[in-house]
Order: structure tokens, then C-alpha cells, then sequence
């Protein structure tokens, strides 16, 4: 990721930490003047006659340079970005919708940001069954290409990057707080090998604590960021059903497991359903369904895939095998292996096992 300077990452702190001063407002300005320098560097009357006097007044009186000062030496630190809307790394997937961040926290992997992405939410009272559905789709879904986006709560969210850690599609946590909070605490150690491995991304400022109102927000990026919705279990009321809304809305597609018509964490699935989401019941029908656009991320496995393939079913002979294993035979990279064998499970050449092994069909 390309540095860019402290004064310029200053002014665009002053811009996203100014109390009061809306999304929307921020948009307005930047519109207005460009970059927030520019901003800064205009008259009080120009800033008034682009947002209006009350916020005119707000960007007059900021006075917590501190709070610009402990940012910067954050993003010091190795593996924390910021990420402005005026940067490459910025994911395009959120300028798609209404009200995109104009500032991102992350910690971890920013380049999967802008990779194919699929959102897996559920429960936070997750059944097993639950949990175990959302972690399986999760890591055969990574091992096929897409990055998995959820939310770091308890339950299926929680279960959904673990599984994803196991593939190279990766994961990205969303989370309420602070990018230096991590709630709830039971997570922290799955947080850091989040960030350690793939991304965490926040919207809100350092020290922002878990509050009520901004769990909900949040859930806007986690299906921003995604070219769809994958929901798991989810009551008849929750916040699960929130994500998928707001998927709809803009423009994504909607998948949800169905479950037993007496498990009230069915309900909520059954419901979408029968709104138009798609009923999924094997991680393969989201791959059929999004390949399309998987495909461009594979684009430069295709050659091998062709010239490979012989060899790699030799390789594999009708043992189960792990990609590790598979690495070491072929000399082929893991990210390679995953688009060839995800290939090959579609056209049910191989299947994939419960262990995360494969093996050949006969």
C-alpha cells in the first residue's frame, strides 16, 4: 500500500472526527473541495454555503489534535492501515452503495479488500449444527476463491472465520468498535489471528467502545463489501436479518440455509426464502452461482488448470490428500491448487471431505 503523508492523513482525521459532522456532510465537502486539505484551506463562508452554517461551526472549533496525534502513531504500527476514499486500497465494492465510510481502520491484509467477497452471517446463539454449517461453508467457500466477510460475534460469525482461515480466500472481521477494541472479549484471540491472517476493518475512531447503535451500522459494510449474503440460522426478528435487508437493497444477492420447521433459529431463513433468497444447502451452489465472478481472481490459473490437470490427478491418486501434500507433489502454489480442485469438485471429478482433505473420484 502506498504511504501517504502524516499531514495528509492529519486533515483527513480532523475531517472523520469532528463530532457532528455526518457522512453525508463529509461527502458534501469533499465534493465540494477536493481533498481535505483543500477543505481546510477554504473560507468559512465557502464551507457554510457547501454544508450550512452548524457544520461550518463544527469543522471551526475541532480541538482534539491528541486524538489525530495517537491515530497517526497507530497507523505506525506495523500491519495497521488507514484507508481513505481517496485511496487505491479503498474497497470499490463500498462505493457501490449509499453511504460508504470515508475512513477505514484495518488491521492485517488490506489487499482483501478489494477481493471477491462473500458475507456469512447467523445466530449469535448459534446451534452446534449451526456453527458447524457456518464453518464448513466458510472454509470450502475460502478454499474456493472468496474472501469471507462477517461480523466477529459470537456464533455463526465467530465460526464463519474460522473456518475462512483455513482457505486461501482469507477473512475480514467488521467490527463496532474501535480497530484497537475487540468485542466481545471472548474473541480476542480469534481477532488476532484474523489480523494476523487475513483483515479487521472498522469505521469507527480508536477507543470507540461497544455501543448498542453502532452493531447495526456496521452491517452495512459487512454486506457492502460482499458480492452477496450467506445467512446461516437467524431468528424471525434479529440483526441477521438486517444484514440480508440491507444486502437486498443494494444489490446483492441473498442465500440462507433452510432447517427444521421447529427450530425458532429457522425461522428467519425460512422467511427469507420465501422473500426470494436463494436456498442453498451445499457450498457449491453459491460457487455455481457466483463463478462468473469468482472466475477473474482464477483468471491466471487458467492456462495450468489446462496443462495441469493430468498431473494433478496423478499426483492425487485415490487416496484422500491434503492441498499441503498436494503443494509438495505438484510444486504447484496453494492459491493454484484451490482453483483447479474447486474445478474439478464442480464437475465432480473430486470431492471434498470432512477433514478439509480431498480425494479422487473413481
Amino acid at each position: 500500500m502506498e504511504r501517504v503523508s502524516d499531514a495528509s492523513l492529519a486533515a483527513w482525521l480532523r475531517l472523520t472526527l469532528t463530532r457532528g459532522l455526518g457522512l453525508e456532510a463529509q461527502r458534501r465537502l469533499l465534493s465540494a473541495f477536493g481533498p481535505p486539505e483543500r477543505v481546510f484551506a477554504a473560507s468559512g463562508p465557502a464551507i457554510a454555503a457547501a454544508v450550512g452554517d452548524r457544520a461550518a461551526r463544527l469543522l471551526a472549533a475541532f480541538d482534539d489534535d491528541a486524538a489525530i496525534a495517537r491515530t497517526l502513531d497507530w497507523a505506525h504500527q506495523q500491519g495497521n492501515h488507514l484507508v481513505t476514499l481517496a485511496d487505491a486500497a479503498y474497497p470499490q465494492a463500498l462505493l457501490e452503495i449509499a453511504d460508504p465510510p470515508t475512513l477505514l481502520y484495518v488491521k492485517g491484509r488490506v489487499e482483501l479488500l478489494n477481493r471477491r467477497a462473500l458475507a456469512i452471517v447467523g445466530a449469535r446463539n448459534a446451534t452446534a449444527q449451526g456453527a458447524q454449517t457456518a464453518e464448513q461453508f466458510a472454509r470450502e467457500l475460502s478454499r474456493g476463491g472468496l474472501t469471507i466477510v462477517s461480523g466477529l460475534a459470537l456464533g455463526c460469525d465467530a465460526a464463519a472465520h474460522n473456518g475462512a482461515l483455513d482457505g486461501p480466500g482469507s477473512t475480514i472481521a467488521v467490527i463496532g468498535t474501535g480497530a484497537d477494541r475487540i468485542y466481545p472479549p471472548r474473541n480476542q484471540e480469534l481477532a488476532r489471528r484474523v489480523a494476523a491472517q487475513g483483515a479487521v476493518l472498522s469505521e469507527f475512531p480508536l477507543g470507540t467502545p461497544a455501543l448498542r447503535e453502532n452493531f447495526p451500522r456496521r452491517n452495512r459494510i459487512i454486506s457492502g463489501l460482499s458480492r452477496g449474503v450467506l445467512v446461516v440460522e437467524a431468528a424471525a426478528r434479529s440483526g441477521t436479518l438486517i444484514t440480508a435487508r440491507l444486502a437486498g437493497d443494494q444489490g446483492r444477492e441473498v442465500f440462507a440455509i433452510p432447517g427444521s420447521i421447529h427450530s425458532p433459529l429457522s425461522k428467519g431463513c425460512h422467511q427469507l426464502i420465501r422473500q426470494g433468497a436463494k436456498l442453498v444447502d451445499d457450498a457449491r451452489d453459491i460457487l455455481s452461482e457466483l463463478q462468473p465472478e469468482v472466475a477473474p481472481a482464477g483468471a491466471a490459473a487458467a492456462a495450468p488448470l489446462a496443462d495441469d490437470i493430468s498431473g494433478l490427478l496423478d499426483a492425487m491418486g485415490f487416496d484422500p490428500i491434503g492441498i499441503d501434500l498436494l503443494a509438495q507433489h505438484t510444486g504447484l502454489t496453494a492459491d493454484t491448487l484451490s482453483a483447479m480442485l474447486l474445478s474439478l469438485e464442480l464437475e465432480r471429478r473430486v470431492a471434498l471431505l470432512p477433514d478439509g482433505r480431498f480425494q479422487r473420484i473413481r
